[in-house]
């Protein structure tokens, strides 16, 4: 075994004595941790009295592919939590209020509430992402929440191989950050409309002249691989220097692995299928060769992807959301004020 995988197996536990620190000092259990810890039993009592407006249609709708999701997964994990972020958006209102009486500039428009929401391929974030942007919809504080992916953002195929960079698709490297960052930064400071490149899964690749056009909202989400990575000497500014709440959802390195390839031969059987998919080749594959294939995929891509670049970024989200093999949330870790 590598030193590096040696290494992701040792970060894997997330714990109060560990989350947060290098590997360098993740044995050290007299660190203080920066974040609660929280069980799902006392998370689910923090929702209080906040309603559960979806139906179990909706969040059928919301599952993705071979996860497990229902309503009372969402009533103990995620109704909390949007009743947490409603107020983290309401104190960040009224504190861009008072800086406004300060400055004079009373009539200006509140700046948007920004949330990252990110993980690792197959963990499940998307789903985490579309379930937030629901229910933060219903308070009355933010009834306008828009939801954009930083698949948009990625190079298109053609630019990735002429940069060398196609076997990279999904590294920090492989994305336009200039344009992701322009595009958060004109959404937070109210710009009428913006727009975000479209990106299609069917297609693997942007489609030119499609955009997600995002107009003004009290709530931005923005999810994907890479949205918590930290500012750098080429990038002296990230787009997570932006978010004023983020999400990390967690999960064992094995566990994660046999979601992807669940997924994959899932989609196999369902979106490959598309004669117009540009991974309709794997439809005809036999199970077994399927199999070995995402497992190639995984161990040469987004196994290194989420030890190199991912998981190091789970320090410095806001909350951690730690599933379980079930794909249930069990462990809720809340940072510090």
């Amino acid at each position: 075994m590598s030193q590096k995988h040696s290494e992701a197996q040792a970060t894997d536990d997330l714990s109060t004595e560990t989350v947060g620190l290098d590997t360098q000092t993740l044995i050290r259990p007299d660190l203080t941790s920066p974040f609660t810890e929280i069980d799902r039993d006392e998370w689910a009592r923090l929702a209080g009295e906040t309603p559960m407006p979806l139906t179990e249609q909706e969040v059928d709708a919301f599952r993705g592919l071979g996860e497990v999701l229902d309503l009372v997964e969402v009533s103990e994990v995620y109704r909390p939590l949007s009743r947490l972020i409603n107020q983290y958006a309401i104190a960040a209102r009224e504190m861009h209020q008072r800086t406004r009486k300060f400055l004079h500039r009373e009539n200006e428009r509140p700046s948007t509430f920004v949330i990252g929401v990110a993980g690792s391929v197959a963990v499940g974030k998307s789903t985490v992402a579309r379930i937030l942007r629901d229910l933060l919809a219903r308070w009355p504080e933010t009834p306008n929440v828009s939801l954009v992916t930083t698949d948009g953002f990625l190079y298109p195929n053609a630019e990735l191989d002429r940069r060398g960079l196609t076997d990279r698709k999904g590294f920090p490297e492989s994305y336009d950050r200039r344009a992701l960052l322009r595009f958060v930064s004109q959404v937070k400071s109210g710009m009428p409309e913006v727009r975000a490149p479209h990106y299609s899964h069917l297609f693997y690749d942007i489609i030119p002249g499609e955009y997600t056009v995002v107009r003004q909202p009290d709530i931005l989400i923005v999810e994907g691989l890479n949205v918590l990575q930290p500012p750098s000497m080429s990038h002296p500014l990230a787009v997570s220097d932006l978010f004023d709440f983020s999400v990390y959802v967690d999960a064992r390195t094995s566990d994660i692995e046999t979601w992807f390839t669940r997924r994959f031969l899932k989609l196999r059987e369902s979106a490959f299928a598309d004669p117009n998919s540009f991974f309709t080749r794997f439809s005809q594959q036999s199970e077994e060769d399927a199999i070995a294939f995402a497992h190639d995929v995984w161990k040469s891509v987004n196994e290194p992807n989420l030890i190199e670049n991912i998981r190091p970024t789970r320090a410095r989200a806001t909350l951690v959301l730690r599933k379980e093999s079930d794909h249930r949330v069990q462990k809720v870790l809340l940072r510090k004020l």
